[in-house]
């Protein structure tokens, strides 16, 4: 095929997708999770480094540890917010048009959390299928213990938007009788456990207590999308969570020594990000208010097919990006490993020329996360004709896989 003809193919490719769009679809919010998801491959492949034994196997590192300043950037990729706040927003509507036709709670339900689960169901079953044959070949079990981490460890947030997908009547409820003070319990909730943990009381709390924070802290910006679907959270609030974020975010660091970065650092005591400390609620509140002012001038500039076309297939794949986008990492680290020492790729994350090689690297896990997802984004559509068999095979070996990578045997 000639230059010219694909880009005529790709010309046409982009003019079809915009044809087909519907007049009332919200390309502004599909762009906002767009911009979301790609934050999250991104992340992880500048923050995720390794380290070689002299055995040859891989052990997670991360740049963080040897670089502070780095921190920031983490401020920027850590987007779970502008997420859940979208996915908030995308629930109300998607409950809307179901009740609509004439579907139930739980029938909608039920479609919402079977979309979450196969894509899941999928890449775990995958890799406790390959994970034997990858030992059979050579690799080390120190490297599977390595690369199952890392496989599973995006998958928590799957779980946790699960569980608050099946609440979105109770928060359209609330969200409809108190409007966006119906995210201020949340908020509360997670300064109150805070001030317990890392308070003067401390030393005398349970090491479980962090945990009351899991389902209220990613709930927050959850709340606020309900609202905002809801049309109870207008360009006002925006702006109070806007500069309220900022100013609570900026306090948290510089008056209470909050870690600067978002996401764990080895070594380091405490971590922001799993469970979500009252800093990650800030930055949520602060993203939250600025995507929902940008929504009208970034609608506009969706109008554009060029710049639509990529949303849309980035939305069309979300599932695969976040299930397998680490396994695309791995593709090429682990026959990587028995190269030896590559720069950027199996070499240590502690000089700043690593930084410069790692973003040299990133086109090509890029191209093999295209190349995966040809194939896995068959997880995203309805298993219509897997038998009951082979589903109760693949959450038998799925089930395997995450107690292999939580360490449980």
């Amino acid at each position: 095929m000639t230059a010219t003809s694909l880009r005529a193919s790709m010309s046409s490719a982009v003019a079809s997708i915009d044809a087909k769009t519907p007049a009332h679809r919200d390309r502004a919010v599909d762009g906002l999770r767009a911009l979301a998801l790609l934050a999250v491959p991104t992340g992880h492949w500048l923050l995720a480094g390794f380290t070689l034994d002299p055995q040859g196997a891989l052990h997670n590192a991360s740049p963080l540890s040897s670089f502070g300043f780095f921190a920031p950037l983490s401020w920027v990729l850590q987007m779970l917010g502008v997420f859940f706040l979208v996915g908030g927003y995308a629930s109300v509507l998607s409950f809307r048009r179901a009740r609509e036709r004439g579907t139930s709670t739980a029938g909608w339900l039920r479609g919402r959390l079977a979309r979450l689960g196969r894509p899941v169901l999928g890449v775990t079953a995958v890799w406790a299928a390959m994970a034997p044959l990858l030992y059979a070949l050579g690799v080390p079990m120190a490297t599977l213990r390595t690369a199952s981490t890392l496989v599973i460890q995006p998958l928590w947030f799957v779980g946790i938007y699960t569980v608050i997908t099946a609440l979105t009547p109770w928060c359209i409820k609330a969200a409809r009788r108190l409007g966006a003070w119906s995210a201020v319990p949340l908020i509360g909730s997670v300064a109150v456990v805070d001030f317990l943990r890392y308070g003067p009381f401390s030393s005398a709390m349970p090491s479980w207590l962090s945990l009351l924070n899991l389902l209220p802290g990613w709930m927050f910006a959850y709340q606020l999308g309900v609202c905002w679907g809801e049309k109870r959270l207008g360009k006002r609030g925006a702006w109070a969570l806007l500069v309220g974020g900022t100013a609570l975010f900026a306090a948290l660091l510089l008056l209470f020594h909050y870690p600067a970065s978002m996401v764990g650092v080895p070594g380091e005591a405490r971590t922001n990000s799993h469970p979500p400390s009252l800093l990650v609620l800030a930055l949520a509140a602060a993203q939250s208010g600025a995507a929902i002012l940008v929504r009208d001038r970034l609608a506009k500039l969706l109008r554009r097919p060029a710049l639509w076309a990529p949303v849309v297939v980035i939305n069309l794949s979300a599932m695969t990006i976040l299930c397998w986008h680490q396994t695309a990492l791995l593709a090429a680290a682990i026959p990587g490993s028995f190269a030896g020492a590559i720069p950027g790729l199996t070499t240590a994350p502690d000089t700043l020329a690593w930084i410069a090689i790692r973003l040299a690297w990133l086109p090509l896990f890029a191209t093999l996360l295209v190349l995966i997802g040809r194939y896995a984004r068959g997880f995203e559509s309805p298993w219509k004709r897997v038998s009951r068999g082979r589903r109760a095979l693949a959450g038998l070996l799925a089930a395997g896989f995450a107690v292999f990578a939580l360490g449980l045997a």
